[in-house]
């Protein structure tokens, strides 16, 4: 692993262990160079994935632009980041385990649409508001109506 303060080529591994959810391996290193010492994360990856955009363009799938993506929409809610990353290894989960290396990108929007659904309303209806491209104030009435937002719960009948 290349050291990302002086770019030497290799670097010693003092200590692995699981991360929380299990899903990496977090690998402390320390760098024979400089001596700066960093971690890395290792994932297994299943199959390379590939996202179809709307325009047809083909494109790698990153978990890490999910997980920034997901950010934006969760600013400044009050979401545990240790749920995020839950939820984004399980979409990943998803995705890998579909059968298919080339996934439409719709796929993708609607599977993190349904998780941040039942993690945040809000975060919810921002992601929403860019995945659907809204474009005026009706465009966020009409999706809040059709998702039933606007109508009262039991407890308030």
């Amino acid at each position: 692993m290349r050291c990302p303060f002086c770019g030497h080529a290799e670097s010693q591994v003092k200590d692995s262990r699981p991360s929380e959810d299990g899903a990496a391996i977090r690998r402390r290193r320390l760098c024979p160079a400089c001596g700066g010492r960093f971690t890395t994360f290792e994932r297994v990856q299943l199959r390379e994935l590939v996202v179809i955009k709307r325009s047809g363009r083909r494109t790698a799938f990153d978990r890490d632009k999910l997980l920034r993506s997901i950010d934006i929409a969760i600013r400044k809610r009050p979401v545990d980041p240790e749920q995020v990353d839950r939820m984004v290894n399980g979409i990943t989960r998803q995705l890998e385990s579909m059968g298919e290396t080339d996934i439409p990108s719709e796929v993708v929007g609607e599977l993190v649409m349904k998780a941040l659904k039942s993690l945040d309303d809000v975060a919810y209806v921002r992601y929403a508001s860019v995945y659907r491209d809204f474009r005026e104030t009706r465009d966020f009435a009409d999706f809040l109506g059709s998702e039933g937002f606007g109508e009262p719960s039991e407890e308030e009948r």
